[in-house]
């Protein structure tokens, strides 16, 4: 009977270890092949492990609770067969990335240790600098005049490791504000009988971080356009019954939305960016998450990778898939890493319109509302006239650091004609 170990595979970008948060399966317990077997969680997503292949786990190497690296072994499977090529295959390419998450690990301590060498081993006032405070200060970027006022408590006053965590704990702590001063400090909460409090959840924790870092960030401005769909309505009500009847699936109206926001994105390059210090990063690759309520109120953003690339049934498709997956908490880590534009569907909930935050580090998210019916005044050769159009609300919010209004409302109108001038290149 060969055995195979499960290791704790690649996790999505920058992630590097997981928790283990639940066993699905105990020793002896016989799985087959793509059968989920644990509950891993990282600080991006919750997300389960499947099992390699048909057979029996044997053991159990990572207890619940415990902190795994990736590229560590889980647990051992027993198979009764011997690997055939598509599993050796699909081994083959896990380790390859995981070697390659090694290697970007060690490239970043590399540039670390680089840097710390381009310190010189002794401040202008003569204090001595060991390797690892020079590590350090590299790292935290503390320069040599920061590091001659840190009173050093080693032997002689050398500066040790203690010392430059203890500078950066009290230079990063936040200055008491006098309470004459706390005007703008939240205001302290106070209960009463029958009040219930209900302790946020790991994801919603996080959520409620990313928020307020991304309003921290970024200076967000929004602008607003309505369009009028009623051609897009007209046409996706002709084709939704054959594209059900061929597909299985429905033909809702967000894979359109996200279809003219990279076409748009593909046109408006400088709004498929991110912003590293006083550098801009021009993405090449257009990725688009898609804002996902979750059954349990959370909200989690799958990624369509290179949206621009795929037609309009390859978009509908992949919405489907990732937002069915979404729900049922079986997506993938690197599936929500990478976005570069965010959408988020505001009419999902018959909502109007909305202001969204950014998520970080992209700098713009398209939000779109419910289609409605109203009254518009049209341009005719006879004059105009008022007819009912289905009309609906654009959102994009934007960091205003590095896109004005101007390019900020192109962008926006650019949209609006594609949706209003609607053409799929194929259904």
């Amino acid at each position: 009977m060969a055995g195979m170990n499960i290791i704790l595979p690649a996790m999505g970008e920058g992630v590097i270890e997981a928790t283990i948060t639940k066993w699905l399966v105990k020793p002896g317990a016989e799985v087959k092949e793509d059968d989920p077997i644990v509950e891993v969680a990282t600080d991006k997503v919750d997300s389960e492990i499947p099992a390699p292949t048909d057979g029996i786990i044997s053991q159990i190497m990572a207890q619940e609770g415990s902190v795994v690296k990736v590229g560590e072994t889980i647990a051992v499977i027993a198979s009764n067969a011997s690997s055939g090529p598509e599993v050796q295959e699909a081994v083959r390419k896990e380790v390859e990335r995981i070697n390659e998450t090694i290697k970007e690990v060690r490239e970043e301590i590399k540039t670390e240790q680089i840097a710390s060498r381009e310190i010189k081993s002794r401040t202008p006032l003569g204090k001595f600098l060991s390797p690892l405070v020079r590590n350090i200060a590299a790292r935290e970027n503390i320069s040599h005049a920061e590091l001659d006022s840190i009173k050093g408590s080693g032997m002689d006053g050398r500066i040790t490791r203690d010392d430059v965590i203890l500078y950066l704990e009290m230079k990063n702590k936040k200055p008491e504000i006098p309470a004459e001063t706390q005007i703008s400090q939240a205001p302290a909460i106070t209960t009463q009988k029958g009040d219930e409090i209900v302790e946020m959840d790991r994801v919603r924790k996080i959520i409620a971080e990313h928020m307020v870092m991304s309003k921290r960030t970024s200076p967000h401005v929004t602008s607003f356009i309505d369009a009028d769909v009623t051609g897009l309505v007209k046409w996706r009500n002709s084709v939704k019954d054959k594209y059900l009847a061929r597909e299985g699936q429905k033909l809702t109206l967000t894979p359109v939305f996200i279809d003219a926001a990279a076409r748009a994105l593909a046109e408006f390059p400088m709004i498929n960016i991110s912003v590293d210090g006083n550098n801009i990063i021009r993405k090449r690759n257009i990725n688009i998450g898609m804002a996902t309520a979750l059954p349990d109120g959370n909200l989690i953003v799958p990624v369509i990778r290179n949206a621009n690339e795929k037609n309009l049934t390859g978009l509908a498709l992949a919405v489907n898939d990732l937002a069915e997956r979404a729900r049922n908490n079986k997506l993938k880590p690197d599936e929500i890493t990478g976005g570069t534009f965010t959408l988020t569907n505001f009419g999902s909930y018959n909502n109007l319109t909305g202001t969204p935050i950014i998520n970080q580090p992209q700098v713009a998210i398209l939000g779109t509302g419910a289609v409605r019916k109203m009254p518009a005044v049209l341009e005719t050769p006879e004059g105009d006239v008022i007819a009912i159009r289905s009309i609906m609300i654009l959102s994009l919010s934007y960091d205003h650091r590095v896109i004005d209004g101007a390019l900020a409302g192109k962008f926006l109108n650019r949209i609006k004609e594609i949706l209003e001038n609607y053409s799929p290149d194929k259904v």
